[in-house]
């Protein structure tokens, strides 16, 4: 079986996503746990990491099962076929929410400049800098499609 990508309604990732699982199917949808400030608290809320998609493990055949289910709107196509994500991405994904800490020194490093992830599930892989602060910096990473969050950067 091959994962795929379903598109769904915006705010609704995790619901659909929870009742195509109670409907029998393997399914993932990256989470992240973000501080949440209203005027009058704070508050740790869960939301996706990719707004408006997760990822199902399907069977060909049963692929129009999904549509049973309020909310999922299609798959995403990539050349004329639905796109289909390899299970060692998806691993890299999860090992990357698990709370591994990506750790890299910002020293001398500018906006533009091709960086090498030095640890962490994503170790190796290459990115061009986004944006850089005291306690993050934001890589393009082309191979994987993706902007990456590292936090907890080092400076000297």
């Amino acid at each position: 079986m091959d994962w795929f990508v379903l598109c769904v309604k915006r705010k609704n990732e995790i619901k659909i996503a929870q009742q195509l699982e109670s409907n029998g199917f393997e399914v993932y949808c990256p989470t992240i746990t973000i501080l949440k400030q209203w005027s009058d608290r704070k508050k740790k809320v869960e939301t996706p990491l990719i707004s408006t998609y997760i990822f199902i493990k399907i069977k060909d055949k049963e692929r129009n099962k999904v549509f049973e289910v309020p909310g999922v709107l299609k798959y995403l196509f990539y050349l004329g076929a639905p796109a289909k994500v390899p299970n060692k991405e998806i691993t890299i994904l999860k090992d990357f929410l698990k709370g591994s800490v990506l750790v890299s020194n910002v020293e001398a490093i500018q906006i533009g400049d091709n960086h090498t992830i030095a640890s962490g599930p994503l170790k190796g892989k290459n990115g061009v800098v986004k944006e850089i602060n005291n306690h993050r910096m934001q890589l393009v990473l082309k191979e994987l499609g993706v902007i990456v969050t590292l936090t907890n950067i080092t400076t000297n």
